[in-house]
């Protein structure tokens, strides 16, 4: 067996996050996670649908981490057969494309280079890969560990292959890393199409509309809306603490500006906590079928998209005064 000792996943909401620290922590890359989800632009991120469900949390376009990566210094070498794809291969030339993943880890993890891919177990979600064996991966993840065969490789529940390997590097200047996290969010945030990737989703602010609609109207899902919370919540938290370290990096610059941005996505954060209080995840299984309504839960939300824009507002002057 072959095994990056030490190299293990960190459990996050946001499942990228959490692989890429771990592997970032292997490689001996000194990142914080405030500044990996502001600089690569996830903790500003927002994907909604009309029914609040748990897709949401994985079906956007995630380019910008990979684009946003080099600035922190490291890069995401990927291998991916998306869904939609996948669905329609022939199942010869899709073992094909699992052998092909499988000689790429090996030889990622050969040289010294922590991986991560989606689904390695039941669980839908990513998962770092630990090492190989003779038979398929090794793996940390949220069912703790264990192995897989490289034939099961993205089969268990949403058939696509997403491999990840990463590759240290060197960072850029800290304000390029903010000014260029920043602006790409601004491109994104004011569109409602912005990091969706089909008609059915709303990003930025107007998923915030989306979401406040169907809480009021009984379209959301419970457990849906339980869950989509925390990954929302948790990116606007490490939203406030992104926005008080770049403070910390660049000192004399736009001090001020940072602050109030900070202020006003901790409004944001509160708000989505006490959503999260009032609809809490629930410990005896998920009901993805189950919907409800909450007119206090859709204030809420639009209370936080209106502090959410004013946020916006002091990030453009960020870019600007940069």
């Amino acid at each position: 067996m072959i095994k990056l000792e030490g190299l293990r996943w960190h459990q996050r909401y946001n499942e990228h996050m959490g692989c890429m620290k771990g592997c970032l922590d292997y490689l001996g890359v000194e990142v914080s996670f405030p500044w990996l989800y502001g600089a690569t632009g996830n903790a500003f991120v927002l994907n909604m649908n009309d029914s609040v469900f748990v897709d949401c949390a994985q079906a956007w376009d995630i380019s910008m981490l990979f684009d946003l990566a080099p600035n922190l210094g490291f890069t995401v070498e990927r291998f991916k057969v998306e869904h939609q794809v996948a669905l329609k291969m022939p199942d010869d030339l899709f073992r094909q494309k699992q052998r092909e993943a499988w000689d790429l880890v090996r030889a990622r993890i050969d040289g010294g280079l922590p991986c991560y891919a989606w689904e390695l177990t039941h669980i839908p979600a990513y998962y770092v890969i630990t090492g190989y064996d003779d038979t398929g991966y090794t793996y940390s993840g949220w069912d703790s560990g264990g192995t897989c065969p490289w034939q099961k490789l993205g089969t268990f529940d949403v058939k696509q292959i997403a491999v990840h390997c990463v590759r240290p590097g060197e960072p850029a200047p800290d304000s390029v890393a903010v000014k260029d996290a920043l602006a790409t969010v601004l491109d994104r945030i004011e569109r409602p199409d912005g990091w969706a990737i089909g008609p059915q989703y709303r990003t930025g602010l107007a998923g915030y509309a989306m979401w406040a609609e169907a809480l009021e109207t009984g379209r959301a899902n419970r457990d849906g809306e339980a869950y989509i919370n925390q990954v929302w919540l948790e990116c606007r938290e490490m939203a406030v603490e992104f926005l008080q370290e770049a403070k910390r990096r660049l000192p004399g610059r736009c001090d001020a500006v940072f602050d109030e941005a900070a202020a006003h996505y901790a409004v944001v954060r509160d708000k989505l906590r006490a959503l999260s209080e009032l609809y809490p995840e629930r410990p005896d299984g998920w009901d993805w079928q189950t919907t409800f309504a909450s007119p206090e839960g859709a204030q809420l939300v639009r209370e936080a998209a209106q502090s959410e824009q004013q946020g916006v507002d002091c990030l453009r002057r960020i870019v600007e005064g940069l």
